[in-house]
């Protein structure tokens, strides 16, 4: 009679480990991966340093200088332009001229080298993205860049994410205004009609792209 090391029985060991313990461990894992390894998670709150310590608060909201004096070309070109130095200096030609803060905006006029700022927004070269379009077409840039005019340092906001364009893409209406109001900043429990910003009805009658064409071109 042969004799064997271990009884019979252990041979349903290992599967049973596979299937309570392995099992329930790769789901969890997976999951986990699924969930928390999104854009909402991973990019939500990027906030890069800047070689300038530029606030958008004081700038944007203090100040109340509109987004469209230095970032020009937002309704105007597909891409959303970057102020040259000389957008700068137009005001601190003579305001705090002295501002140790401010030595690589005055180097970069000097030497005609732009300032090498770092991109917060950044879509996929997969992606087809517009500025010109959802601008000319209403869309809050608050929708899209959070309240930009509340933030020291610009941080992303929104995941950008396939998911989350496709959202807006077939319910565009809650984020339609006026065309020339897409700058002003409101509390986003307050909605753009009763703060007068929406949209006029024909306005809000667009029909952006659902179809896969739309984006990847």
């Amino acid at each position: 009679m042969a004799r064997y090391l271990f009884p019979k029985w252990s041979n349903r060991v290992l599967p049973m480990v596979a299937a309570f313990v392995l099992a329930p461990l790769g789901t969890a894992a997976a999951g986990g991966l699924w969930y928390y390894g999104t854009n909402k998670h991973v990019e939500v709150g990027y906030t890069p340093t800047q070689p300038v310590d530029y606030s958008h608060k004081l700038h944007a909201g203090d100040l109340g200088i509109d987004c469209r004096y230095c970032h020009t070309a937002v309704d105007k070109s597909a891409q959303a332009s970057v102020p040259p130095t000389e957008t700068c200096m137009n005001c601190h030609s003579k305001v705090k001229t002295d501002s140790q803060k401010l030595l690589p905006v005055r180097e970069s006029y000097a030497t005609g080298n732009p300032i090498p700022w770092v991109r917060v927004h950044n879509l996929a070269d997969y992606a087809y993205f517009n500025h010109q379009a959802h601008a000319t077409a209403g869309v809050a840039c608050q929708s899209c860049h959070g309240r930009v005019d509340q933030m020291i340092k610009v941080s992303q906001a929104q995941p950008l994410s396939m998911g989350w364009c496709l959202d807006c893409h077939r319910n565009p209406e809650p984020h339609l205004r006026d065309p020339k109001d897409i700058t002003k900043m409101v509390d986003e429990t307050v909605p753009a009609s009763v703060a007068n910003l929406a949209a006029p009805p024909s306005q809000r009658k667009v029909s952006p792209p659902v179809h896969c064409s739309g984006c990847h071109r």
